[in-house]
């Protein structure tokens, strides 16, 4: 898919992960539309970047009208939309069972919730426009890349939500792709390490570092520019299509 006439719908794209894909598409040609619930972030990034090619609307990824709405709003402002990035997530550690009583469910849902279903209502409501987009010379309509983590695979103590929504996302990649191959949408998924992102600026810096030490090679938490760069090699190789990739260092988590 040629970068220039990449017209993507990026979730959470207002910061983390989510931000470097947007201003790496933007800085290649391509259009934008920045989906995120943080107004003041979105709009910050939207004046920041070239107003022709960017375009923020507040959205809560499990509202079926906001994602209906914020892909209409695209699709009138660029033509269509070819590309959906999905990076909203939430991680909220909790052990099941602690001197604090036990796991809430009500937490436990809101994870799996906008992790997990959040990705998928925005998958079907993207692929219903997507399909009915031109071909390009490959065959291609459009392109899903989720966000799963390497916790779907190693999850540690205190992760069983996150690990368990990011496992769905894992799992729901290849029937997704073959799915949606008649249509020329493809699917993948990327699976980070531990990333220098908002949702690890709340540990403290003596955390962040031992986090970064852990990694084989480099031995350093990943830059979300680096996340961008692999969003962008998917998106520009037709055969990558119904696989999961691990972008980590070799790091392998342990239990704790």
């Amino acid at each position: 898919m040629e970068k220039k006439k990449l017209v993507a719908f990026v979730t959470g794209g207002a910061s983390g992960l989510g931000e470097a894909t947007v201003r790496n598409i933007v800085s290649h040609g391509g259009k934008v539309i920045i989906a995120d619930l943080s107004y003041e972030r979105g709009k910050k990034l939207e004046n920041e970047l070239e107003s022709a090619h960017s375009l923020y609307i507040q959205t809560d990824v499990v509202n079926e009208d906001h994602v209906k709405n914020a892909l209409n709003e695209g699709i009138n402002r660029f033509g269509y939309i070819n590309a959906v990035v999905n990076c909203a997530g939430v991680g909220i550690s909790q052990k099941v069972i602690s001197h604090k009583g036990t796991h809430s469910l009500d937490v436990f849902s809101k994870v799996v919730n906008i992790n997990l279903i959040g990705s998928f209502n925005v998958i079907r409501l993207a692929v219903e426009r997507m399909k009915d987009n031109q071909i390009n010379k490959e065959g291609e309509r459009g392109i899903i890349i989720n966000t799963a983590s390497i916790a779907a695979f190693e999850g540690q103590i205190g992760q069983v939500a996150y690990a368990a929504s990011k496992g769905g996302v894992v799992s729901m990649t290849l029937p997704l792709a073959r799915e949606l191959a008649v249509y020329g949408i493809r699917v993948v998924t990327i699976a980070p390490g531990v990333f220098h992102t908002p949702m690890l600026d709340a540990l403290p810096q003596e955390a962040r570092d031992f986090l970064g030490k852990m990694v084989p090679f480099p031995s350093r938490l990943g830059y979300p520019e680096e996340f961008s760069m692999l969003v962008q090699s998917i998106v520009e190789n037709p055969m990558i299509n119904g696989e999961t990739i691990r972008l980590d260092g070799a790091i392998r988590l342990q239990p704790k």
